[in-house]
């Protein structure tokens, strides 16, 4: 019934920018927030940021600054602009939204966007 589908990863040298996008679509009552998760090589799965039903956002600190994430509501898409990358920033990029469809709230995911930083 709902499924969020990632674009715009690819690789970028030190320095670049990116901007993902992720739209979501389905049965979907109403949205919570939506955001962003990366894992990167041998680490754990981190939050990367976020925005809130209010409009409100937070990130990580490794991001803030750097990173920023905005929304288009009537199209339930969520956006990330990522501007002076870094090597660490190299991760599968994962949207998430917490939201209620058909009556009941959860977590969806999607299937993850390759983003790399290397010269």
């Amino acid at each position: 019934q709902v499924q969020l589908v990632e674009s715009g990863g690819g690789l970028v040298q030190p320095g670049g920018s990116l901007r993902l996008s992720c739209a979501a679509s389905g049965s979907i009552d109403s949205i919570n927030a939506m955001g962003w998760y990366r894992q990167a090589p041998g680490k754990e799965r981190e939050l990367v940021g976020r925005v809130y039903n209010d409009g409100s956002t937070d990130y990580i600190d490794s991001v803030e600054g750097r990173f920023t994430i905005g929304r288009d509501n009537a199209k339930n898409t969520v956006y990330l602009q990522m501007n002076s990358l870094k090597p660490e920033d190299t991760a599968v990029y994962f949207c998430y939204a917490d939201l209620r469809s058909i009556g009941v709230w959860r977590n969806y995911w999607g299937q993850g966007t390759q983003v790399t930083v290397s010269s």
